[in-house]
């Protein structure tokens, strides 16, 4: 059994790129550490969505705290912070990697490394944890074992002197890598002093108990009836109950100092815990928090309405259970002309929005659509006040605007070599600017690439795909704000103008973006007794336009023989009549228009 000790204490995390086989690494060290007994034994035991399962990818990290008594004779209590692999969710993995000492970076041996490990080996370069290079699938005839080693030496400069060859489906190589654990990564520093210092990495909704954190303890010791202090939040809990995952969750007396573990403390509201927050102690408090706290901020916003406007009420009470486990999620509410009540809501990035609507769809059964998503610009008036503005409908007067400034960010691409020119046309398109290519091995090249955030949230992932056979991968991060010529798009159906299909855009891709939509209108509105102009227009200045032909009649049907003039005649009391009609009548645009324009991506 394992007796508190220190020195017996390792954290580690696993960076890897989706697919890699970090879930099923994870699996088979819960086996030989005997943490899940065979028959509680399935695939990917710490996804616990099913939605997670299905995509291979990690969303919500499950931390899991081991024991293992090794060959040198102790029993080591080895926690394991599992962490979502996502570039939307960096703040999160940076989080974990700070409640660590070390990380596995798992390496697909046929695949190579790809871009998003890239992204999270950094972080923990800066956080000085100790990595372990991987090679998983070893056991796979196309497996390029030395050839992989060489592009880890060389891309991220780790000694893979050191790594170790696995294969985590058939379970050779996983002792080894339990073993090097023990070896290679530290046990957690000395607490300075006794003051309670522990690192809130993660938290989730129970609706029984409230709000649950999972915390790193760093110096100090949480027990129950303990009175905790939220130093981010400024407030204060009693301690119900503190325990280690063994996967699920296990009640114990006190965490000390390298622990990992949950506290249960009566928190109603999932905004009173905040990723990244410092835990003490009311009576004794640290007077500094743990460095590297920040707020998280919305990157991406979106439109939720319903389908059918009676479904309100449920898309609400559905946002406001999801927003408990996902404090990242903001929702505010709005109501359009055109599709009615909805919620206006802002994630971390575009996988961030999927999942939230693949959930709203699946787990609560609801028929939703979203608008296009929209990135924050942040306009400066001639008076020297700056807006943040994310929807058309908030957009200022022309004459009152100074410049604007749109969100750029970093961006590192992996092709194979032979897609680099399919890229360099796709990066111009999406007005990319080039900063390096370096060359990873003989077939593939790493880019690194700046571009405007709202031209990378709709569909740049797929075209990359697309261009390159699905071998790309591309990851992001915030770079600055730049100043851009951002003109809002304005969609007319016989002169009025239409604000649910009306966008912001780059003066260089309104012209296009214009054509695009008033094509697809032509397509879904139905056709009117009068000729309906649809026109694109950037302030006064029409850039695009389409015309939906007019029901006619054939008026002259009934005249047979005889002199021209009786037709002329009844052809110009049409289009008297007709003329009439367009002053004084009304479109009326059916909801499914709305839908399908949305739905197209345009």
């Amino acid at each position: 059994m394992f007796e508190y000790d220190r020195r017996f204490i390792r954290n580690f995390s696993i960076i890897a790129h989706i697919d890699h086989g970090k879930s099923t690494i994870a699996d088979r060290l819960l086996e030989i550490t005997n943490t899940i007994s065979k028959r509680e034994m399935q695939e990917q035991v710490l996804d616990a969505m099913d939605l997670e399962r299905e995509r291979g990818i990690t969303i919500k990290a499950h931390p899991v705290t081991m024991y293992y008594a090794a060959d040198d004779g102790h029993t080591y209590q080895i926690n394991f912070i599992d962490t979502p692999g996502h570039v939307d969710f960096t703040y999160e993995v940076s989080r974990s990697l700070s409640a660590c000492e070390g990380a596995l970076l798992v390496v697909d041996a046929v695949q190579g490394v790809q871009a998003q490990s890239l992204a999270n080996v950094h972080l923990a370069i800066e956080r000085g944890l100790e990595i372990l290079p991987i090679l998983n699938k070893i056991d796979l005839p196309s497996a390029d074992v030395e050839g992989v080693k060489q592009q880890i030496e060389d891309v991220i400069g780790l000694d893979t002197s050191q790594s170790i060859l696995c294969s985590a489906k058939t379970g050779i190589g996983i002792k080894e890598i339990l073993e090097q654990i023990l070896l290679s990564f530290p046990c957690p520093k000395p607490a300075e002093d006794d003051i309670l210092r522990a690192l809130v990495f993660d938290s989730h909704y129970d609706p029984y108990r409230g709000v649950m954190i999972y915390v790193r303890v760093f110096s100090g010791e949480i027990r129950k009836k303990s009175l905790i202090h939220l130093m981010a939040t400024d407030k204060s809990f009693e301690v119900l109950e503190v325990g280690i995952f063994s996967p699920t969750e296990k009640p114990v007396d006190v965490l000390r100092p390298g622990e990992v573990g949950y506290v249960v403390a009566n928190i109603k509201a999932s905004s009173d815990v905040k990723i990244g927050d410092t835990v003490t102690l009311t009576r004794k408090m640290a007077e500094e928090p743990l460095p590297g706290f920040r707020n998280i901020s919305p990157v991406v916003y979106a439109g939720i309405y319903p389908v059918d406007s009676s479904d309100f009420e449920s898309v609400r009470d559905a946002l406001v259970k999801l927003q408990l486990n996902d404090s990242a999620l903001h929702v505010e509410q709005e109501s359009s002309m055109a599709l009615g009540f909805g919620f206006r809501c802002g994630f971390l990035g575009l996988l961030h929005l999927e999942i939230v609507f693949e959930r709203l769809q699946r787990e609560f059964n609801l028929d939703i659509i979203t608008t296009a998503p929209s990135v924050i610009y942040k306009f400066t008036r001639t008076d020297g006040t700056v807006l943040n503005i994310d929807n058309v409908a908030h957009y200022p007067d022309p004459t009152h605007i100074e410049y604007v400034e749109e969100p750029w960010v970093k961006s590192h691409i992996m092709i194979p070599s032979e897609y680099l020119g399919a890229l360099m046309s796709l990066g111009m398109e999406k007005r990319g600017e080039l900063i390096k290519t370096e060359t990873m091995d003989a077939k593939r090249l790493l880019l690194t690439y700046r571009l405007p955030l709202n031209e990378i949230i709709t569909d740049f992932n797929d075209k990359l795909k697309s261009i390159t056979r699905g071998y790309g991968s591309f990851d992001y991060e915030f770079d600055k704000y730049e100043m851009g010529d951002i003109v809002k798009l304005e969609i007319r159906v016989n002169e009025e103008p239409v604000d649910a299909f009306s966008c912001l855009v780059h003066r260089t891709k309104a012209e296009g973006r214009g054509r695009a939509i008033c094509k697809k209108l032509v397509e879904v509105i139905p056709m009117q007794q009068f000729k309906v102009p649809i026109q694109a227009a950037i302030g006064g200045k029409v850039i695009a336009r389409e015309t939906i032909r007019a029901l006619t009649k054939n008026v002259t049907a009934k005249c047979y023989g005889g002199d021209i003039t009786r037709k002329r005649k009844l052809w110009e009391k049409q289009k008297e009549g007709k003329k009439r009609m367009k002053e004084i009548g009304k479109v009326n645009i059916p909801q499914s228009a709305f839908m399908d324009v949305l739905k197209s991506g345009d």
